[in-house]
């Protein structure tokens, strides 16, 4: 059985999302946003935790992770991306809705509550791109190769082969503690048997533009909603002077601190993501 429990799918212009949800339909709403080469696994220890009290929904984003492409044509850029989850909550009529975020997802809601804010009413955001750090120096060759012919099917083979993985240019640098196999071999083999997850990729890789991230940052003073960054202290990818920056710039903001744990604070410490997201609610 699947952690999260029973696909659901959702028809949109763009595409059809496939999505789960644990929790009490009529209990307020949390929708999760994964990064980069992940999808809805990400949140597999966190939101068994939090159905108690929320209506856990967690779709696979179309980035890199997911099993069906985008319709084509659609705009799989970041930008385009964001437009898909507001439309995405609004097609579910979901209103007050905390969005959680981690690593590329985490610019993408960025982009959420500035340019598509009227359902969100929350929003937690764990080591994640912002500012300038849109994609990571670490992961710019993700970049490179989108924009080079064939580049993405010769970039990912690698993550074929589970020692790769491991890679600092992979997962390596992302966890403290190795992801499980079957979870790898989930978030890699999309994109390596399925032409229109490569293609939705790609898209989204030659679309990351930090002026992205820095126009959203000049509109934070907006998002008068609650705000909970959970960052880690010990990542090398999104150094903890980031948490702290944007903990300062949102005007209802507070920021916790997590220790042993690098980017992927929902593998590393999803119980500590839990009750800091389930206080942050109740508050």
């Amino acid at each position: 059985m699947h952690p999260l429990g029973e696909a659901k799918e959702l028809k949109l212009p763009q595409g059809t999302i496939r999505y789960r949800e644990l929790g009490d339909p009529a209990a307020p709403a949390a929708v999760f946003v994964h990064g980069l080469l992940v999808n809805g696994l990400l949140w597999r220890k966190v939101a068994p935790r939090l159905a108690g009290e929320l209506r856990c929904i967690v779709p696979d984003w179309p980035l890199g992770s997911h099993e069906l492409p985008l319709a084509p044509g659609a705009d799989a850029s970041p930008g385009g991306v964001a437009r898909l989850i507001a439309d995405f909550v609004a097609a579910l009529d979901l209103r007050d809705v905390t969005l959680v975020a981690n690593d590329s997802g985490g610019a993408i809601s960025q982009l959420v509550v500035t340019r598509h804010p009227e359902r969100i009413g929350r929003l937690v955001l764990t080591n994640c791109d912002a500012y300038e750090n849109f994609l990571p120096p670490l992961f710019r060759y993700l970049q490179w190769l989108a924009r080079v012919p064939g580049g993405p099917v010769i970039g990912m083979q690698m993550l074929r082969v589970p020692a790769l993985r491991r890679l600092p240019i992979a997962f390596g640098w992302l966890v403290k503690r190795p992801i499980e196999r079957a979870v790898e071999d989930a978030y890699v083999a999309p994109i390596l048997r399925d032409a229109g997850v490569r293609r939705d990729t790609t898209a989204f890789l030659r679309g990351i533009d930090k002026r992205d991230t820095l126009a959203a940052a000049e509109r934070f003073g907006d998002f008068e909603q609650p705000v909970l960054i959970v960052w880690a202290q010990e990542d090398r990818v999104f150094p903890p002077r980031f948490g702290e920056r944007l903990a300062a710039a949102f005007p209802n903001a507070r920021l916790v601190t997590v220790a042993d744990s690098r980017a992927f604070v929902p593998e590393d410490q999803p119980e500590l993501l839990a009750d800091a997201i389930r206080e942050f609610v109740r508050a």
